[in-house]
């Protein structure tokens, strides 16, 4: 089944729930919107402070950059991102991929990954330094957010297939403290071998018809249990 059937599954389920709310409420049918709630306000969320990231290193291990290769993600008109060479642009491509594909297409505002900025409100907020992290549409899904006011369900249940396929490799601020849903980032040093095992098995996916993003049903019984597992050895 294709991504873009899990995305319209997403979607459709997503104005379903929100049809039904509003009848229940107003009588009339509602249109449902792919946003999430505003955030609290700042007496229920106490943000952190930014702060000066000195290190050489980003917290992950990675060398700081100045310069950074820009990247086009396949698939997504005018949408590209500048990150580390190699088996981590691989990887978090294919995290970026799948989420465009399958929880919201992507304009270029919504996508960030490289920065030379060194205020990190969070210490994981350095491994955008390195090129080794993105962040998805932060405006909605900012640091010290509550999942409460994220992700809808139907959007975490396909975030939690994607880190089935990649989370060895890769950490999500879902499951980070302090929350940043948007956040996603290459969570081992450079030279692992695991790091390189799985670019290679994503390019695999790429070149064989049926796999890979664009291709995936994160609803499916056999898919949503094999994410409740791998879910539960992170």
């Amino acid at each position: 089944m294709s991504g873009t059937t899990s995305r319209r599954r997403l979607l459709g389920a997503g104005a379903a729930t929100a049809a039904g709310l509003a009848l229940a409420t107003s009588g009339s049918p509602a249109q449902a919107s792919a946003r999430p709630k505003p955030l609290p306000s700042a007496k229920q969320v106490k943000l952190p402070e930014d702060r000066e990231w000195i290190g050489r290193k980003s917290v992950n291990g990675w060398d700081i950059l100045t310069e950074t290769t820009q990247y086009q993600v396949q698939g997504v008109p005018k949408l590209n991102v500048r990150l580390t060479k190699g088996a981590a642009a691989t990887i978090l491509l294919y995290v970026v991929r799948r989420y465009a594909y399958e929880i919201d297409m992507l304009r270029p505002e919504e996508l960030a990954g490289h920065t030379t900025d060194r205020a990190v409100g969070a210490d994981f907020e350095s491994n955008y330094l390195s090129g080794t992290a993105v962040a998805i549409q932060s405006m909605l899904y900012p640091l010290g957010g509550t999942a409460a006011n994220g992700m809808s369900e139907l959007s975490v249940t396909v975030v939690e297939d994607i880190l089935a396929d990649v989370g060895e490799v890769v950490a999500w601020g879902g499951e980070l403290d302090p929350l940043k849903q948007s956040h996603f980032h290459i969570a081992t040093p450079p030279g692992d071998r695991r790091l390189e095992a799985m670019a290679d098995r994503i390019g695999d996916w790429n070149t064989r018809p049926g796999k890979g993003a664009g291709c995936i049903d994160a609803f499916t019984r056999s898919r949503m249990s094999r994410s409740r597992a791998a879910k539960n050895t992170r």
